[in-house]
């Protein structure tokens, strides 16, 4: 998996010194005409890689966390780079072992967005983990690959899968972004129905208005920052930030979010999407932040509560303290063995209402594909 860049930073520092003045980026990545459109199988873009946890115990002491499981949000680096590589394995075909210089191609490939995964059953850390994946659709201008996360030697009934929308459904998705469009007529009733029995709570969110429901929190009091400096060792073969490690970084800002709030163990269901909105360039200020958006008590006896989380990246100006966002993070856990403190997050503003009812989408969509799962 060739996405973490393979010159040395100061190489990369040398290089970009003997640029000549004026001389465009563009001017500098112009390659030869490329070869004609070549037919592709979906096949010949596969590729894969095996994490054999259960069979070598250094390799599973890089990857466990404090309860004895996988660090997911190490896995989810190597998702992203698998899909970047599948990308290139497309474009440069399949006899392609290695990918060189980047800049020697002519042409760039980023990750523009993550639609969604799925954790369909725990990870088994005592199992060896194979990820996949291919291209499964192809545009204009970008592509789609499916990347599928299997334990070894289990069976069916214990993979993981992350499969992206078809085109068709991102596009719906979009038109009915509440950025773009009010709530349905339902939304807006539901909505309303949790205000009046939420939402008159006093501004320290105590005295619950209805104490058998548990406490209330309001979504503004749920917020958690975290800023670093991105340093060149977390790079790509763009010399920007490997897109892997940000979403492994808004993983464990969203966990820790996750158990403040639930006061109990939480286990990862699904990452609900991801934009990628710009890169983010070594040696910024990255500011991560994250809330809690939505939380709910499903009927199913094995979910006693789920909490949808969203992180927000920024990149901070330090000249002017300006900032500009980058990625947009959404991810649900839930509540394990039904312990921990019953919460309910409660917006109070519009802009957190529409988070709130975005947040309730995705939990219903999660819930369709659990169902689904289970027929």
């Amino acid at each position: 998996m060739p996405m973490r860049t393979p010159i040395l930073w100061s190489e990369a520092l040398l290089n970009a010194a003997r640029k000549a003045p004026g001389k465009s980026e563009a001017s500098e990545l112009a390659a030869p005409q490329p070869d004609p459109l070549v037919p592709r199988h979906m096949y010949d873009s596969y590729s894969e890689l095996i994490l054999p946890f259960g069979s070598s115990s250094q390799l599973m002491e890089e990857y466990i966390n404090a309860s004895g499981g996988i660090r997911m949000g190490k896995l989810m680096e190597h998702l992203d780079s698998l899909a970047g590589s599948i990308s290139y394995k497309h474009m440069l075909g399949p006899g392609v072992q290695t990918l060189g210089r980047i800049q020697e191609r002519g042409f760039y490939i980023v990750t523009a967005s993550v639609d969604r995964l799925d954790m369909l059953t725990p990870l088994n850390p005592t199992r060896d983990l194979r990820l996949s994946g291919q291209v499964i659709y192809t545009g204009r201008s970008s592509m789609e690959v499916a990347v599928k996360m299997e334990t070894i030697g289990m069976g069916q009934p214990e993979e993981t899968v992350l499969l992206g929308q078809s085109p068709q459904r991102r596009q719906t998705s979009a038109l009915r972004s509440l950025s773009r469009v009010p709530p349905s007529s339902a939304e807006a009733e539901a909505l309303h129905s949790f205000y009046l029995r939420y939402g008159q709570h006093d501004e320290k969110g105590e005295n619950s208005l209805d104490p058998a429901q548990g406490e209330q929190v309001w979504m503004g009091d749920t917020r958690l920052e975290k800023c670093m400096l991105m340093f060149p060792q977390e790079r790509n073969v763009h010399q920007k930030v490997f897109g892997g490690y940000l979403m492994r970084l808004a993983y464990e800002l969203g966990f820790t979010s996750t158990s403040i709030f639930t006061r109990g163990p939480v286990r990862f269901l699904s990452l609900d999407g991801i934009s990628f909105s710009r890169p983010v360039p070594i040696g910024s200020i990255l500011r991560l932040t994250s809330q809690i958006l939505h939380t709910t008590t499903p009927t199913e006896s094995q979910f006693p509560m789920l909490v949808h989380v969203g992180v927000k990246a920024n990149v901070v100006d330090v000249k002017t303290g300006s900032e500009q966002t980058t990625n947009d993070f959404r991810f649900t856990w839930c509540r394990e063995s039904g312990e921990g403190v019953p919460r309910k997050v409660v917006p109070k503003t519009y802009k957190e209402a529409m988070l709130w009812l975005e947040g309730r989408r995705a939990l219903e969509l999660g819930g369709e594909i659990r169902g689904l799962r289970q027929k």
